[in-house]
């Protein structure tokens, strides 16, 4: 086959060329045409196929985004050192420490093969936080499936966790935290985000950009090969066909080698230590096309690649697939000449593969060639940064009304006497019971320095072995309140996020998030994704904490069925000291006092209740009080430093009773709970903004002091009581502890085994 060079291009106009079946349409390749004045090369084409797809260049959500800008105050930005556009955010925790952190998805690669689209997911994120010259500290993975009942839920979840925990567990990485979620709506497009966070001084902050005239451009780390062609343009940039076979598109996947990269993770670790980087790039989606047209467009200059010299482990590939290859575990870095020996020495002490392919030029061009031969010659900006923007149309969704309208009020409630056996039943049902079967097949305390994972409220870990200043990381989002109310949906997932890094004892200082949507050409959904932007941006703004950065993962649907809109929010708070955390299980002292911190009303719309018992979804969901939430977690952060505290938990999805089960299993105690009012109300409401703490004896008339000079209400619920293997309640009777953790966890085993 003739190589197509820029001279061929040129001298053959009309030459057809498969854009489409590389995702672009009719105007975004008369565009191409346009910018360069010929028709692109074969090389070309497949770079601007990869890098305008709507994975790797936000064309429709990127109207929206901008509001998370507008909506960030001076005060907000004053900590973030990096924050949207890089390769993850960053924010000055004190004392000389940075950390960065941030999710993306990997949501149709783990449906085509559920091992390595999950492994492959963690090792993304993982180089995104390496690029920024932190080490990696740890990971979390929120993630959604179909019924947990359904053959397909069988077939795609025991890969996807054995994914998520074999490449982490490679790498050494403790897995603190994340959400395991069942809906029939993920049936078909299962939700895989990966979350990592690092740490690093403040000074070795590194960015990707490639800066300084002669310096050079050098690969290193695996091989490149044909595994991944595709994946961003094509799988990860359209919906599933449901009729269609789905294993066609089995070479979009990649393929991880978490060893290789746990290599490359020490070894670029060393090369920035010696400060050996100019700028810095990790090759995840679109490959080589991403990293040296960002590189370029990000620096001050042009580059010259010369992609013959790329390592290859496949025979025969062309510039185009090399170009698109998204093989594992490669990275790609700007260093001075005077640097490269030293460069290589290092990569060769740890046996990594570095290869000089090319070097920062004059001019504003990116020239690639092949043996000699230009393949491509573009304006880097237009590639990486340039490329097209859609308003796409937005329209209410017409069952909206009607979805609000049929509220949860009708539903019929449990007898009195029927209540302690749906205390039970609710623990088991499959959102509210342990994932523990998950979380044991993933290391959550290597490296020593996890202080608090899952079941905790947060996942919590040391920044570094010799200090004890922590950060505390939690992910959250509930689906269901954001079909119902997308712009309060996403603030509560914020909220809930926000406040369960409190409950340990850390102060919230910053925002990830991963926007998982169904198509961008619905307009319905086009609505819910600005509704929960605005959302999130408003409440951010509110609570005074910033969005450093995320992911827009669109086209989560199978044929028209759209997912229900899941903007996950992951939120980082700072700890100083963490042998200070609050933990989630009551503890061993007798006597403590149980108290409900906020107010209870009867919220029931998009509850758990309302789904495990009728299948409903309907109403509006619970009413979300940010600057409550501010003050709630002041006073957990002040109870935690005081020493006013030795238990807390938030209530969420399952109310007051799923907090109260979970609370006791956890600390393996027993409590006595009395409750006032309508005792099903104050069982099973998801109101938001609600916290159940134990205080010892001795502080409950300083802490609850404290709450009532704040304007916080509290009531008490209820005593530990160590000597009791029951939980309680007050003229309900009691439920054993025991038959309670084997219905709590019991479910996934049952299911997954």
């Amino acid at each position: 086959m003739t190589l197509d060079t820029v001279k061929n291009a040129e001298a053959t106009p009309e030459q057809e060329q498969p854009y489409r079946e590389l995702g672009l349409k009719d105007d975004e390749y008369a565009r191409i045409r346009d910018i360069l004045g010929r028709r692109p090369t074969d090389a070309e084409l497949a770079m601007y196929s990869v890098m305008w797809s709507e994975h790797c260049s936000y064309k429709s959500s990127k109207v929206h985004l901008k509001y998370f800008g507008e909506t960030t105050t001076e005060a907000m930005r004053a900590k973030m050192l990096a924050g949207i556009g890089e390769n993850a955010g960053v924010v000055d925790i004190g004392d000389g420490w940075a950390i960065t952190f941030k999710v993306e998805s990997h949501n149709h690669p783990s449906y085509v093969e559920p091992y390595q689209g999950a492994a492959t997911g963690v090792g993304g994120i993982v180089r995104d936080i390496l690029a920024m010259g932190a080490r990696p500290l740890a990971v979390m993975d929120p993630l959604r499936f179909g019924p947990a009942d359904a053959p397909d839920t069988r077939r795609v979840l025991p890969g996807i966790v054995a994914g998520v925990g074999g490449y982490g567990n490679c790498l050494g990485l403790p897995n603190i935290g994340g959400e395991v979620v069942f809906d029939a709506s993920y049936a078909g497009n299962p939700l895989v985000n990966a979350l990592c966070v690092g740490a690093m001084r403040v000074e070795d902050l590194h960015l990707a950009h490639a800066s300084g005239t002669g310096n050079k451009v050098i690969l290193y780390g695996a091989r490149t090969g044909l595994d991944g062609i595709g994946g961003v343009s094509v799988l990860a940039s359209e919906t599933f066909d449901d009729t269609a076979g789905k294993r066609k598109k089995l070479p979009s996947v990649q393929v991880g080698d978490p060893f290789t990269e746990k290599v490359l993770i020490e070894c670029s670790l060393e090369l920035f230590r010696e400060k050996l980087v100019v700028g810095i790039q990790d090759l995840g989606g679109a490959g080589l096309s991403c990293a040296t047209s960002e590189l370029a467009s990000a620096g001050d200059g042009g580059m010259r690649v010369r992609l013959d010299r790329v390592p290859l482990r496949a025979t025969g590939m062309t510039p185009a697939e090399v170009l698109s290859s998204e093989s594992q575990e490669r990275m790609c870095a700007v260093v001075r000449p005077e640097d490269v020996d030293a460069f290589m020495a290092v990569c060769a002490k740890w046996d990594v593969i570095a290869t000089e392919i090319g070097e920062v030029t004059e001019g504003d061009r990116l020239v690639i060639t092949w043996h000699d031969e230009v393949v491509v010659d573009v304006p880097p900006r237009t590639v990486a940064h340039e490329g097209p923007v859609y308003e796409r149309p937005v329209r209410r969704p017409d069952d909206q009304d009607r979805l609000q309208a049929d509220t949860p009020d009708a539903l019929p409630q449990p007898a009195r006497e029927e209540l302690l056996d749906l205390v039970k039943t609710m623990a088991a049902s499959p959102n509210l019971a342990s994932k523990k079967w998950v979380t044991q097949q993933y290391d959550r305390y290597v490296r020593g320095g996890t202080v608090l994972a899952q079941p905790a409220d947060s996942g919590m870990i040391r920044i570094d072995e010799d200090t004890d200043r922590g950060v505390a990381l939690s992910t959250d989002c509930n689906g269901r309140y954001t079909r119902l109310d997308p712009y309060a949906g996403a603030q509560l997932a914020l909220a809930e996020a926000y406040r369960n890094v409190a409950t340990t004892g850390a102060t919230p200082v910053a925002v990830t998030n991963c926007l998982n949507f169904g198509s961008p050409e619905d307009p319905a959904v086009m609505w819910q994704f600005e509704q929960a932007v605005r959302g999130l941006a408003d409440g951010c703004a509110e609570l005074g904490i910033p969005v450093t950065g995320g992911n827009v993962s669109f086209y989560n649907q199978t044929g028209a069925t759209a997912i229900l809109p899941t903007p996950v929010v992951g939120v980082l708070g700072v700890i100083d000291d963490v042998r200070r955390r609050i933990p989630t299980g009551i503890g061993a002292e007798a006597g403590e006092t149980l108290l409900l911190l906020g107010e209870t009303r009867a919220e029931f719309g998009g509850s758990e209740w309302a789904h495990v018992v009728h299948g409903h979804l309907g109403g509006l969901p619970p009413k979300v009080d940010l600057a409550r939430e501010k003050l709630l977690a002041e006073v957990l952060v002040a109870g935690s430093r005081d020493g006013m505290l030795s238990a807390a938990h938030d209530l969420a999805e399952g109310g007051l009773a799923q907090a109260l089960v979970e609370t006791c299993l956890i600390g393996e105690t027993g409590a006595r709970v009395f409750l006032e009012g309508d005792l099903f109300t104050e069982l099973f409401s998801e109101s938001a903004g609600r916290v159940l703490v134990a205080v010892p004896r001795t502080e409950e008339l300083r802490f609850t002091d404290m709450c009532t000079a704040r304007g916080l209400p509290w009531r008490k619920v209820g005593v530990v009581d160590p000597e009791s293997t029951s939980l309680e309640v007050q003229d309900l009777g009691q439920l054993d502890l025991a038959e309670l953790r084997a219905a709590w966890e019991g479910t996934l085993p049952a299911l997954f085994d």
